[in-house]
């Protein structure tokens, strides 16, 4: 089920977040209380193969025990949507089809760039191996303390 915002999501557990991609989906797990959250290895799947997606995600809720989704928005920087938002939007409701886990979305504005710079000097082979689970992480991060803030 996707819930129109985090007043309503109050998952008590560890939380996926995702940071999806055409080919390429970051991946990151909190802990249960919410304090630390973990990068995992990105999904990779045919481009726009959303069934491919879906079921990896399936597995992941399952694997690891999740309790919620925080999935980023990509919107434009005046708040617009784009062909990407729908995309996701599209992934979502995939989703929600597949799993009763609720599911939140959160602007993902500058999350990449974020985790970009946390990870500080890198080769760029490497960037693009990690960045997709580090932008997932910040989303993530960045949406646990907006629940925690209320």
């Amino acid at each position: 089920m996707i819930l129109p915002n985090f007043k309503v999501f109050t998952p008590q557990g560890r939380l996926l977040g995702l940071d999806w991609g055409a080919c390429r989906t970051g991946v990151a797990v909190s802990d249960t209380s919410g304090d630390f959250v973990f990068a995992r290895p990105p999904i990779v799947t045919a481009a726009n193969d959303t069934d491919a997606l879906v079921n990896s995600v399936v597995e992941i809720i399952a694997g690891e025990n999740i309790s919620g989704i925080v999935i980023g928005l990509p919107l434009r920087t005046d708040g617009t949507e784009s062909e990407t938002t729908a995309a996701v939007r599209n992934f979502a409701n995939t989703l929600a089809t597949r799993t009763e886990i609720p599911i939140v979305f959160i602007d993902e504005t500058l999350s990449s760039m974020s985790a970009q710079e946390q990870m500080g000097r890198i080769r760029v082979h490497d960037i693009k191996e990690k960045l997709d689970s580090n932008a997932a992480r910040v989303i993530l991060e960045n949406a646990i303390a907006m629940m925690r803030r209320g």
